[in-house]
């Protein structure tokens, strides 16, 4: 069994209205050194096999498809054995 991280963010240039809410939030708490927050997804899914090449790009195949929209969102990922 392993275990596959997914981290995705929108990309430089995509506004975040979510990111901006929680910076005014945080501004108006007294914490003034916050310059900016984006906000984000973080995903762990268990997977079935240990052929790490194999599972590395089945994820990325999940995650252009379904969890991550590519023409706006970065992501990252990780897989462990």
């Amino acid at each position: 069994m392993a275990r596959a991280k997914v981290y995705i963010t929108l990309k430089e240039g995509i506004l975040d209205p979510q990111g901006k809410t929680v910076l005014r939030a945080l501004k108006s708490l007294g914490y003034e050194e916050v310059g900016d927050v984006r906000v984000g997804k973080y995903m762990v899914l268990e997977l079935d096999g240990d052929d790490k090449a194999r599972l590395e790009e089945r994820l990325g195949e999940m995650t252009e498809r379904l969890l991550a929209n590519p023409i706006i969102e970065d992501y990252q990922m990780e897989v462990e054995i």
